[in-house]
């Protein structure tokens, strides 16, 4: 069976679960201006973030990016991750299992 939902009847929250029970993981993250999500990691997971809307600077690790509305970054979650809002901002993020080597 499918299941449509659309971002918008998402709860008001930091973070929403798009998906109950859901594998891989699904995320949105909405931030108020010059809102951070602290350092942390997601060290089982391969990550993929979409900034939907505003405007977010992502720290993984060493590097900094900053991120607009339709950038897309996919990276491995052993590293430090911390977002933040330089303005209101909205991004769906999947956390997918890694494989086994």
């Amino acid at each position: 069976m499918s299941d449509v939902t659309a971002l918008d009847s998402l709860e008001e929250t930091t973070h929403v679960e798009v998906f109950d029970g859901g594998s891989p993981r699904t995320v949105q993250l909405r931030l108020e201006a010059d809102e951070r999500v602290p350092a942390h990691r997601h060290p089982d997971s391969n990550v993929v973030l979409l900034v939907l809307s505003g405007s977010l600077e992502l720290t993984l690790g060493d590097e900094k990016y900053d991120l607009e509305p339709d950038d897309v970054v996919r990276f491995d979650g052993d590293q430090d991750i911390s977002p933040r809002a330089v303005e209101p901002s909205t991004a769906l993020i999947v956390f997918g299992p890694k494989c086994a080597s």
